[in-house]
């Protein structure tokens, strides 16, 4: 019985790993077609048709290829054409983040992406990123730089998040410097920032200054019609919104730092402004593995909807669409998902650690959609579609788990893993104990008196 359980368990590793090391393959969620697809030039669809293109930014190993050189962690700019074939990809950076349509146009998009540059490349003895706008035609292929700058290191120093608000106007989510800042492209200076030393204290959050607030998101936003800048502080679990001339709106912040029941380390939240049935806002509350939404009742915010299921286990963006569906980016869930106004998945497709998503010619993000509360959509959380045992484990384990292991590794995987850690050692006590021989350990060495 042993035996046949451990070899059952090491086929299954053996197996997982071999395939993924096969020339071509992908793993950790990207399937091979997708890549078959861009080398070979074929327009068959990879994944089922839907209105409109769909482009996916995908973040850190997004998937492994190995391409004769060995293998390669590899991230992804991926659009998939309305038919389900592969419109568009990019792999040519290591990081992708924030990717957003260009108002007027039909298939261009604008996306902030990282580069980890060499000590050489650096004038350093350290690593560095390039942290980069840049624009690209879907349908040409054609890319223009439009900012960039390095900053040290490469952990919480790669900025996520990028809006274009004017012309020449990007409002940028910057972590390395705990802010929010507006720069002109043109004159490459700086306008207007918000350092969030100014409203929290550095014993709050994260680690300061290694990883203290983490500011992912910003979105610009007309509260009273006043400009205003909404900038997700993930360490604090908060969503604050910024008066870009008198600073902090206090009574508008969403969540308190450590009350993860409302959000905890969250990614994207989007504003629904009045018109569309908000004020509201729909985030991705990563840690809490759920899309939530929480809408603006005299004064406060209220919890509206919310939606998650048992392979949901770090959701970094959630959007609104036009139509009252919602589409959400799963990263460690590896997948991007579309729910009908009834909380039923009706589309999605397996990607490698997708980061943030976008429908084109649905407005950029939220902001062509209602709101949950005015259009009544249902809430659904913890649907048991079989995927992972995720109510077996707080949630933010389960995000810690699946983030550290291999891309090969899925559920089968880890169950399998887990399984020789119990049945090696009960193998080896059983054996132990219907021995039939005795073992005895002496000092080799004795001592006598004279």
């Amino acid at each position: 019985m042993f035996a046949v359980a451990t070899l059952l368990f090491l086929a299954v590793l053996v197996g997982s790993y071999a395939a993924a090391q096969t020339g071509g393959d992908q793993v950790q969620g990207s399937t091979s077609a997708v890549e078959a697809a861009v080398e070979n030039g074929t327009n068959r669809p990879v994944v089922e048709p839907r209105d409109n293109v769909t482009v996916v930014a995908t973040d850190s190993t997004a998937f492994i290829t190995n391409d004769g050189d060995g293998p390669r962690k590899r991230a992804e700019l991926v659009a998939f054409a309305p038919n389900g074939s592969v419109y568009y990809s990019n792999d040519s950076h290591t990081r992708y983040w924030d990717v957003d349509p260009v108002e007027g146009t039909a298939a261009t998009v604008e996306y902030l992406y990282a580069d980890h540059l060499t000590p050489e490349a650096c004038n350093s003895e350290a690593v560095c990123t390039r942290n980069g706008i840049e624009r690209v035609n879907l349908t040409t292929g054609e890319v223009t730089p439009v900012y960039s700058r390095i900053t040290p290191g490469k952990h919480a120093t790669r900025w996520h998040d990028a809006d274009r608000i004017g012309e020449d106007r990007f409002v940028v989510a910057d972590i390395e410097l705990d802010r929010a800042f507006v720069v002109n492209t043109s004159t490459e200076l700086v306008t207007w920032s918000w350092d969030a030393q100014t409203d929290f204290s550095t014993e709050s959050g994260g680690p300061y200054p290694e990883d203290w607030t983490h500011i992912n998101d910003v979105e610009y936003v007309e509260l009273d019609g006043r400009e205003t800048v909404m900038v997700s502080v993930r360490n604090h679990d908060q969503v604050v919104f910024v008066d870009m001339e008198t600073g902090l709106r206090e009574d508008w912040t969403l969540g308190t730092d450590g009350n993860h029941s409302r959000l905890y380390e969250q990614h994207n939240p989007d504003f629904i402004p009045a018109e569309n049935g908000g004020p509201a806002l729909l985030v991705a509350d990563s840690e809490n593995g759920r899309a939530i939404e929480y809408q603006r009742v005299d004064g406060e915010w209220e919890q509206s909807w919310t939606w998650q299921d048992r392979r949901l286990t770090w959701v970094r963006d959630a959007d609104r669409l036009p139509n009252g569906h919602t589409l959400l980016s799963d990263s460690n869930g590896d997948r991007v998902l579309e729910i009908d106004e009834n909380a039923e998945v009706v589309w999605q497709t397996t990607i490698g650690f997708p980061y943030e998503s976008e429908r084109l010619g649905t407005g950029d993000e939220s902001t062509g959609g209602p709101s949950a509360a005015s259009i009544d959509l249902p809430s659904q959380r913890d649907s048991d579609d079989g995927a992972t045992p995720a109510g077996l484990l707080p949630q933010s384990m389960i995000n810690a788990i699946t983030y550290l292991l291999p891309g090969w590794a899925g559920t089968v995987e880890v169950v399998s893993g887990l399984g020789l850690l119990v049945v090696v050692p009960g193998w080896t006590v059983f054996e132990w104990r219907r021995r039939g021989f005795d073992v005895r350990l002496q000092w080799p060495v004795k001592l006598r008196d004279r």
